[in-house]
Parts: C-alpha cells; structure tokens; sequence
C-alpha cells in the first residue's frame, strides 16, 4: 500500500484503487499497527478514482516529525568519506565507524527545512562541491515502531565535510536541504533486498550522471538504526530516518542551477527535485 499526503489529505493507493483516509496525519504516522488499521478499514472504503490526480503531485510526507540520517552504512560512502577528509586527518573517523557497534547518526532537518515532489531544493552559497544522496528513508513512530519507507534526498557539501568533520552540521542542514516522496510504502516487511535505488541526474535536458544500487548493500540492519535514534532520545510526533547512500557521482562532479535528480526506488516511487 502507498499513502500519499497531498492538499486534499490522505491518499491511499491499493489494490489498483484509489481511496481517502479520514484521519489526521500525525495519527497514521504514529500508529505503530499501520499495516494492520488500513487493511482493516480498507473494505469499507469506497474507491475514487479522482484522487489519482491529486496524488500526482503529492505534498512531502511530513509535518511536524524531523529527519535524521545514518551515514557510512554502504563501503562507497565510506570510501569516498575517508577520501574527502583525508587531507584533514579525518578519514580514519569513518573507516572505524563503518565497523563499530554504534553507527553514525545525525540530525538532518527539521520540518521547515524539507522539501517534498517537484520542489525547488538549495545549492548552500558557500559550497562549491554539492551532491545529492539518494537513501530509502524509514518513517518510524513516536514509539520507535518502523511502520513505512519513502525516498529521500540528502543534500551534502563534501567540500565543508572534507575540510573538517566537525563541520558535518554545517554540511548537511540548511534551507530545502532535503526531500522526501512521493508516497510511504506501508508494508509489514521492508522492500526486498535486491529492489534498486536508481538515480539520473539531468543538465540541459541530457544525462550527466546515472547510477543504481540495491538496498542488499546497506550494511546495517534497520531496527539496529531504528534503535540507536531512540535510545535516551525521544520524538514526540514520530520521525524518519534516512538509511544513508550506496550512490556517490564522481568527484569532479557538483550540482548546478537547473539540474534536476531523479531518484526512484522500486515498490516506493520516483522522487524528483530540480536544484536552485
């Protein structure tokens, strides 16, 4: 099932139909038994297949929760981490990281930072080397329960991240830093290990980078991260976490005005933002 926020609230596409849940956000987010509420309610629901159109161009599947992210769970991340941060004597930080017990975990943005379909995101003034992150992103209750998965991108400017780790921050959260949509796959299971996370990146209408991983090369297990972001941490109105890249464009390469990511994960959707 995908649950869809658009202007008209909830949307639900299942069984081929389309269907409106008369429930506050906040409330199917936080249900920790998602799965199980649709499927109970879904047949006395009525099927409109108006509300296709609305989840055409859906609003970011947020409100009020935050987004944290995980980092070094894929060998390139890690590679080209150590690699950016080397002249800065920080490369070592993420080749123990990516074997430790406690992942690297951060926060993201908070709500008014994010981004949803066909929104504008931010190129940070003062980074000359930005990419973009393609990560399946876990929608997880006020209670720690992972009850969805959506596609998200995770701005990072590598050139203030190289220059010292410390900076991380500064690198990763800012205006329309991120994004996240179309739609939450609502499911008892997470996608299948061999389903792809695939990323085009297009400049004057042609292709300048493409690339595709599949979640199988995450090195972490869901709840372990799941865990970690609630352990003596609380999220009032529940929370998503972004589950770090396994898709890293070249080094010469940075986003321009104009350019337009398209990332797509299968069973989720395909989430597409053009850059300031």
């Amino acid at each position: 099932m995908l649950l869809y926020r658009t202007p008209t609230g909830p949307v639900l596409h299942a069984d081929d139909s389309w269907y409106f849940i008369d429930r506050p956000w906040n409330d199917l987010v936080n249900d920790d038994s998602l799965f199980d509420t649709l499927t109970q309610v879904l047949p006395g629901l009525e099927a409109d297949a108006s509300l296709e159109s609305a989840a055409q161009t859906p609003l970011a599947p947020i409100t009020d929760q935050e987004i944290w992210a995980a980092g070094v769970t894929y060998f390139r991340s890690k590679t080209a981490r150590m690699e950016e941060s080397q002249d800065a004597g920080g490369g070592d930080f993420y080749d123990r990281v990516y074997d430790a017990v406690r992942p690297e975990i951060f926060m993201k943005a908070t709500a008014q930072r994010i981004v949803g379909p066909g929104d504008v995101m931010h190129r940070r003034s003062d980074s000359k080397w930005i990419v973009p992150e393609p990560e399946l992103t876990l929608v997880i209750t006020a209670a720690g329960k992972i009850i969805g998965y959506t596609v998200g991108n995770d701005l990072s400017c590598r050139d203030i991240e190289g220059e010292n780790p410390l900076y991380l921050p500064q690198a990763k959260s800012f205006d329309r830093c991120a994004s996240i949509g179309p739609a939450i796959l609502v499911a008892k299971a997470p996608p299948a290990k061999d389903a792809r996370i695939k990323m085009k990146i297009t400049r004057s209408e042609k292709t300048v980078f493409e690339d595709q991983t599949e979640i199988a090369q995450i090195k972490r297990g869901f709840e372990e991260l799941a865990e970690f972001l609630f352990r003596d941490n609380s999220h009032a109105n529940g929370c998503l976490l972004m589950t770090g890249t396994g898709i890293i464009p070249p080094d010469e390469f940075s986003l321009e005005k104009g350019d337009v990511v398209e990332i797509e994960i299968d069973g989720i959707g395909k989430l597409v933002n053009s850059m300031d």
